[in-house]
């Protein structure tokens, strides 16, 4: 099990391009992509999922099934609307092997969609580009901010304006917390100018040398590090974490092909989502 900070947030999971990705965000109690199951899991009310590959979605049945011999509430799954037949097909038959109800609340998401989480906390779902229908997950914080023309005036000054005219001060903004994009290529960040500002961005860096070139990497609707160089300059984010690297890559080798590529202003704000050690734990 992999756990990162990055500023206010936990990360708690697991990520090995193929094999299974899911990763818990522990403050906001949800979770991103469920091809791994661990009981701490079970705190996730709210699930994310990215596609239909079973490295991302295969846990799905254990976890439910966990819940409900736990007694949680249908969680709450958020998932791409292209795949809403198949997704039902297989909770279903889910629900006729275990013999007991796996009910979830169900949202299909098309890109561009807007919802509601809690308090000012939404999500907003774009499109990313892999070999199957997909979608990415951003985070934010829908808040009213005090006008330009206004700010610099003291507490009374405000009281008074907000007595006279209401709501008139302040117009609403939209603040990105975390971003998620896996299983993609690099033209996400152009599709999404948005997650470049994201405060976290989750992204996949699949392949890091030359064994599997960038041409090789797009035929399956991966990332190549040399991709992510042509973006450097453009990403603002205070952490990057990079993750979904390609089990041809030891954790070692990664940290060390990842620090010899990456310019230094990038460098020093990026986490690789990886267990400690030296290698993959079978």
């Amino acid at each position: 099990m992999i756990r990162l900070k990055v500023g206010p947030y936990s990360l708690r999971g697991t990520s090995l391009g193929g094999i299974h990705t899911a990763i818990q965000v522990e403050e906001l109690g949800l979770l991103f992509d469920v091809g791994y199951f661990s009981r701490g899991f079970l705190s996730a009310d709210t699930i994310f999922i990215s596609h239909g590959h079973a490295d991302h979605l295969g846990a799905l049945g254990t976890l439910l099934g966990a819940r409900g011999l736990y007694g949680k509430p249908p969680p709450k799954i958020f998932f791409p609307a292209a795949i809403e037949g198949p997704f039902f097909e297989t909770i279903h038959a889910f629900q006729k092997l275990q013999r007991y109800d796996l009910s979830i609340d169900a949202v299909p998401m098309e890109p561009g969609d807007e919802i509601q989480l809690q308090g000012d906390l939404w999500v907003r779902a774009f499109r990313t580009f892999h070999s199957i229908p997909s979608l990415g997950f951003e985070l934010f914080r829908r808040v009213q901010k005090l006008k330009a023309e206004y700010q610099g005036l003291q507490g009374h000054e405000i009281r008074q304006l907000r007595e006279e005219r209401g709501a008139a001060l302040f117009e609403e903004v939209d603040r990105s917390e975390i971003a998620y994009a896996t299983d993609t290529l690099a033209r996400v960040l152009d599709h999404e100018p948005r997650i470049l500002k994201s405060r976290v961005l989750i992204l996949e860096c699949t392949f890091l040398d030359a064994r599997k070139p960038p041409s090789e990497a797009h035929k399956g609707g991966h990332i190549h590090i040399e991709d992510l160089l042509i973006y450097a300059h453009r990403l603002e984010n205070e952490h990057l974490v990079l993750m979904h690297f390609s089990q041809a890559h030891s954790p070692e080798a990664i940290r060390e092909l990842v620090s010899k590529r990456l310019p230094q202003d990038l460098l020093e704000r990026t986490s690789l989502f990886l267990p400690q050690g030296r290698h993959w734990p079978l």
